[in-house]
């Protein structure tokens, strides 16, 4: 059984990850970092190529994963948009919402120059408030578990997802 984390840009989800991955021995993967590894940056595929071809190159990055066990697997942001990489991940993983207010994530993602969704738009606020209204919903409907990450550290936060994960197990 696979552990997928899921929820907005600047969450903790990599963080989270890395350290679910320490603290359990899995192995971890981000579905940003393989696809950056295998293709470059996010920022020039969405520049070059669009979002409808980023979004498809994850489908096939989780399709590979999802067929693994014993993974920690931190998604994009915007992953579980697309209801095929829910079933996917489902057949073999439990999905991880980690939740923060919109005040913790607009901190966290202020300064970040090359997130592409929020680059050079201007009013980081006000797409950040767009897109969480946007997909809030559907992380609620395709989590098993939601954990809420404000005013907790990576550490607290990972335990209390292992803890979860090994009393399910």
């Amino acid at each position: 059984m696979n552990i997928v984390l899921c929820g907005m840009m600047g969450v903790g989800k990599s963080s989270v990850g890395i350290r679910i991955a320490e603290l359990t021995g899995r192995r971890w993967y981000d579905t940003d970092i393989v696809i950056t590894d295998r293709y470059g940056r996010i920022s020039d595929i969405f520049e070059y190529y669009g979002e409808a071809h980023f979004r498809s190159l994850e489908t096939g990055i989780v399709r590979e994963l999802a067929d693994k066990d014993g993974l920690v697997i931190s998604t994009g942001g915007g992953l579980v948009l697309k209801p095929e990489n829910n079933e996917l991940l489902k057949q073999n993983g439990k999905i991880v919402f980690l939740r923060a207010t919109f005040e913790t994530l607009l901190a966290r993602v202020r300064a970040d120059e090359t997130r592409p969704l929020l680059k050079d738009t201007g009013k980081t606020a006000e797409r950040l408030s767009e897109l969480l209204s946007e997909r809030l919903p559907i992380y609620e409907a395709v989590a098993d578990l939601i954990v809420d990450t404000d005013d907790k550290t990576v550490d607290e936060v990972a335990r209390e997802i292992v803890k979860i994960a090994e009393a399910q197990a």
